[in-house]
């Protein structure tokens, strides 16, 4: 629950989009930047939230990062113009970020061994269910209540998250002495490593093509939906039970091989995309949506033990690389939309098919490549 509460600070703003601009005299595509500021933020506060969650401990870490989010998420409604609302999400998406990796690294060190995988998969799952949540929940207190309600009862809930984190997770054992610098030192090493290097790659396809397509449904919705409020809240909440089937599947996907994971389910959700390009209608495009999504669940989570595999003892800055990737690519997710959005929603359809497209190439590539490597 605080891992959507948090990722969903990211995705709340697109239904708000009208709204916001409306307030500030703004066009719908400047007012996606509030979306990017956030994601852009958030990507960087990784690369420092993974020492602190080593330094200081994972429960503190994310304690005091929920803590001060839901401070500065109660202050973005009290934003005067555009440019202070960018400031204020930036700081909120800077903050945000040290809930992921601390989550990330309590699972590894407080979760049995045997447990682990589905735990990741749970979380990364509730990463991107927020997307939908997120989205689904401001828009129904958006439209009863203003854009700035969604603020205020956001803050509200990750301060309520913050207690309740605090009470239920085991205490910090004895914390690390590794410093920012030792950090970036390693994941200057992992970048070296090209293997590596393009599976960061594949991690950047993935939500940069998941949050296309989203935004895209907000600000070049299918003629047949468009003005229609109702049905593209429908539409959002059709991908939530592919998020919470994939899961339960953890057992029967972990025995296929990570980067064969996440070239198929890329391939499939590419191929979707491309096929939800020519549908019109509501139900059509859910169908779509659903299977899409379910790709991307299975993706997320697969990356996480590739690059984990092969991360060595570097396994930290490896995953705080990991979130950095994912997350630059939600913050250009909006800007894609936006820049394709004349042409319509098809158009931002099948340019989000190629992006994944191409990070299923990627992985398929690393995939033969290990093949022949161990044929030697």
């Amino acid at each position: 629950m605080a891992g959507m509460m948090v990722v969903g600070q990211l995705y709340t703003v697109i239904p708000l989009f009208a709204l916001m601009a409306a307030d500030w005299g703004s066009g719908s595509s400047a007012v996606a930047w509030t979306a990017t500021a956030f994601a852009t933020a958030y990507a960087v506060g990784f690369l420092f939230a993974g020492p602190a969650a080593d330094r200081f401990g994972p429960r503190r870490t994310i304690v005091a990062g929920l803590t001060v989010t839901a401070m500065v998420t109660a202050l973005v409604p009290l934003a005067s113009s555009l440019g202070a609302a960018l400031v204020l999400r930036a700081v909120q998406g800077l903050v945000a970020a040290a809930f992921a990796p601390s989550a990330f690294a309590y699972i590894a060190s407080r979760v049995d061994p045997n447990r682990r995988v589905t735990a990741i998969t749970w979380l990364t799952s509730s990463f991107l269910a927020a997307a939908v949540l997120g989205q689904f929940a401001a828009q129904a207190i958006g439209q009863a209540a203003g854009w700035e309600t969604v603020f205020f009862v956001s803050g509200v809930a990750l301060a309520l998250g913050a207690v309740g984190l605090w009470l239920v997770l085991r205490a910090d054992g004895a914390v690390g002495k590794t410093t920012v610098a030792d950090a970036f030192a390693a994941m200057a090493g992992l970048l070296g490593n090209g293997r590596l290097l393009l599976l960061y790659g594949v991690t950047l396809t993935v939500l940069t093509g998941f949050v296309g397509v989203y935004s895209g449904l907000q600000v070049a919705g299918p003629p047949s939906l468009a003005g229609d409020a109702g049905a593209l809240l429908a539409l959002r909440a059709s991908a939530l039970p592919a998020m919470l089937a994939i899961p339960l599947l953890t057992p029967w996907l972990a025995r296929i091989g990570p980067e064969r994971r996440v070239a198929l389910s890329l391939g499939a959700a590419a191929l979707l995309l491309l096929v939800c390009a020519f549908l019109t209608g509501g139900v059509a495009i859910g169908a779509c949506l659903f299977v899409f999504v379910a790709g991307i669940a299975v993706a997320a989570p697969g990356l996480v033990q590739a690059i984990g595999a092969r991360a060595g003892a570097a396994r930290g800055s490896a995953v705080a690389l990991y979130t950095f990737f994912l997350f630059v690519g939600a913050g250009l997710g909006p800007q894609l939309a936006t820049l394709i959005a004349g042409f319509g929603f098809p158009a931002v359809s099948v340019a989000a098919a190629a992006i994944l497209a191409v990070g299923a190439l990627l992985a398929l590539g690393l995939m033969v490549r290990s093949k022949d490597a161990r044929q030697l």
